[in-house]
Formats: structure tokens, C-alpha cells, sequence
């Protein structure tokens, strides 16, 4: 069994059904609510979601979005100036060049204002049903730690992981791997003594105390 199978196998146990935190009922909504998580946490975009998609339905409502009053209302995620501009310049090209519908290739995604390949592999995994490796800190970090790559880059890491784990399972084992992130195998403190990958893990900072 490669490695890929006993890592997913642990994971399995760990986070049967792991989820996207952000709360969503549509591929626009789960777009918008990536690309504002970006250096915010999930619970505090879930906050101002929660009033926002009542108000923005459609990418024509943030096409047509006022600058100022969109600023006021996603001002607790933080950058939010940089956050509007591309939520309504997405919004645009949205209705300009896909009749108001979320694409859904990975290579037209990322030509939206604001998506990056990590924002496109979370639409694409969760309202799609596209296998996709999202990376973010915590799969960055495990990953590193876990000994399955030796870079930072965020794309080689995601090929990396595909490579690692089979198609069927990219999104489902990324996403648990980010789950292990958040909870186990944090930047600070990680709790190894309680690590289901830890007979796995070869990092030299892991504690054994």
C-alpha cells in the first residue's frame, strides 16, 4: 500500500465527511465566499455572508454593486477595498463573457478578477463534482511536514498531490488534509500525541511529549 492509501486510510478515520466550512447554496455564493476568506477566517466570512447573499443574487447584482456601500459590507473580512474591486469586476466578467453563470473548467476560472487556481479547485471540487486539490496553509504545511513535498509553491504542491492520491479522491483527501491542518497539525502547538499520522510522519519538530 503506497503511501497515498495509508494516509487516506487514517484520514478516513479522522474526517469520514469532511465539508467546506463556508457557507454556500450556490457555485456564485461559494466563489464569492472564497475569494473573501482570503486572510480571514471562515467563521467571520460566514458572518457577512450571511447578510450579503441576501442582498447579491445574481453577478449581475455585483456587476452593478455600489463601491462604497459593498466596502462597508465586507469590511470586517479585511483587504476589503481589493476584495470589492474584484468581486464586482467579477461579477462583469461573469455577465459579460459567461451569461452570468460560474464556469466550470479550472482554465476559465482563473481568468476571473480575483480567482486564483486555489478559489477555482474549491468551486470546481464542491459544486461540480470535479476532482480537485485545493492548497492552501494548512495542506501546504502538513505536506511539508508529512515529507510529500519540498517546496512552497502552491502549484507543485497541487501536482504533487495528484500524483500521491487517486483522481477519485483529490478533492475529499486535500480537503481532509486541510482539516488536519486546522485542528492537528497546527503552525503552533501541534498536537502529535494525538496525530493519527503520526506512525507516518517523519517530520523532525514533531514533539514526543
Amino acid at each position: 500500500m503506497g503511501i497515498g492509501a495509508r494516509l487516506l486510510t487514517r484520514l478516513d478515520e479522522e474526517f469520514a465527511h469532511p465539508e467546506t466550512a463556508l457557507h454556500h447554496t450556490t457555485p456564485l455564493q461559494l466563489l464569492v465566499a472564497t475569494i473573501l476568506s482570503a486572510q480571514c477566517t471562515d467563521e467571520r466570512v460566514n458572518q457577512v455572508t450571511k447578510s450579503l447573499f441576501t442582498r447579491y443574487r445574481t453577478a449581475e447584482d455585483y456587476a452593478k454593486a455600489d463601491r462604497e456601500t459593498m466596502e462597508r459590507e465586507i469590511r470586517p473580512t479585511g483587504f476589503f477595498r481589493a476584495k470589492t474591486k474584484n468581486l464586482i469586476a467579477c461579477g462583469q466578467a461573469l455577465v459579460d463573457r459567461f451569461g452570468g453563470q460560474v464556469p466550470r473548467t479550472l482554465e476559465e476560472l482563473v481568468t476571473l478578477p480575483g480567482v486564483g487556481r486555489k478559489t477555482a479547485n474549491v468551486v470546481l471540487g464542491n459544486c461540480f463534482g470535479v476532482p480537485s486539490v485545493v492548497v492552501d496553509t494548512h495542506v501546504k504545511r502538513v505536506s511539508q511536514r508529512l515529507g510529500l513535498v519540498a517546496t512552497d509553491d502552491p502549484e507543485m504542491i497541487e501536482m504533487k498531490l495528484q500524483k500521491i492520491f487517486p483522481r477519485e479522491r483529490w478533492t475529499q483527501g486535500s480537503h481532509q488534509l486541510l482539516l488536519h491542518g486546522r485542528h492537528i497539525c497546527t503552525a503552533r502547538a501541534p498536537k502529535c500525541l494525538e496525530c493519527r499520522l503520526n506512525p507516518l510522519c517523519p517530520w523532525e519538530g514533531k514533539r514526543s511529549l
